[in-house]
């Protein structure tokens, strides 16, 4: 797909972390851009930085979890721009904790942040888009997805699950002209790790490393314009641990626990609990 100032795009989670910096990317290119976040107190800014460069631009406050919120976003979109060229499920929530201490409103809220909005949201895109013949979904996956750390169970399973939908899609819609691809960024210096960083006062493990949000926005601005299935955005190569995890589970699990991501959640979870532990080693 070419992006210029004919296409409009949907960016939800458009003030958290990655999302300013999707934002940015996309403006280079004169997108149209419906910006949705909550509780939003930073759009506001976020559309007027946007619209310096000469593009249309406006803002949502909406609880994606609701189902009349996700639908009034796309209404009012459509008033707005007309139409809805690319949808990018980039909102997401995250706890980091043993499975057991999180509460069944915030695993609901995971689950319908992370995955029930982008497949709803998507569900009421795609027949405009087929109409057109023209249409592209971002669902914005992650490494937890097919590493599946530590005391990350509702957001592991959620990140794996939009890769699953993404797959799906693009053999449904294959020749339609609508697709869609799913980005899977590992720790990235922004958003959630930034606050997990802070939070266990230590940074990523040096197995994994980290990756620059700007470096995560292009990839998704390539996986637009090239229409690819998947894009893995990683400081170091990671495919061949995650094809030896499908080989030999067993091993691939060693493998994922000699990285330290295991470690790194855990003391997360911990500094969390005891902000004064988080100094300790």
């Amino acid at each position: 797909m070419k992006l210029d100032s004919s296409k409009t795009v949907l960016l939800t989670g458009a003030t958290g972390g990655l999302g300013v910096y999707i934002a940015r990317e996309l403006a280079k290119y004169g997108v149209n851009q419906a910006l949705v976040a909550f509780p939003g107190i930073e759009l506001p800014p976020l559309q007027k930085e946007i619209e310096k460069s000469g593009i249309k631009a406006f803002y949502l406050v909406a609880d994606l979890r609701r189902r009349e919120e996700r639908e009034r976003v796309f209404e009012e979109v459509r008033k707005k721009f007309g139409q809805i060229d690319i949808l990018i499920n980039n909102a997401g929530v995250e706890y980091t904790a043993p499975y057991h201490v999180l509460s069944e409103n915030e695993i609901a809220g995971v689950l319908g942040v992370n995955l029930e909005a982008p497949m709803m949201l998507s569900r009421l895109v795609i027949p405009e888009m087929l109409e057109r013949r023209c249409g592209h979904i971002i669902n914005m996956s992650s490494l937890a997805g097919k590493s599946g750390p530590a005391y990350q169970e509702p957001y592991a399973a959620t990140k794996a699950a939009l890769v699953g939908f993404t797959t799906s899609l693009r053999a449904t819609y294959r020749g339609t002209g609508v697709s869609a691809s799913a980005i899977c960024p590992g720790f990235v210096e922004a958003g959630i790790y930034a606050r997990a960083k802070e939070s266990a006062g230590c940074p990523a493990p040096a197995l994994l490393g980290t990756s620059r949000p700007e470096t995560v926005a292009r990839a998704v601005v390539r996986a637009i314009v090239r229409d690819l299935p998947q894009v893995i955005i990683n400081q170091w190569p990671v495919r061949p641990l995650f094809a030896m995890t499908e080989m030999f589970p067993g091993f691939g699990a060693w493998l994922t626990r000699l990285t330290g991501a295991h470690k790194f959640f855990r003391r997360v979870y911990e500094a969390q609990r005891n902000p004064e532990s988080k100094a300790d080693d």
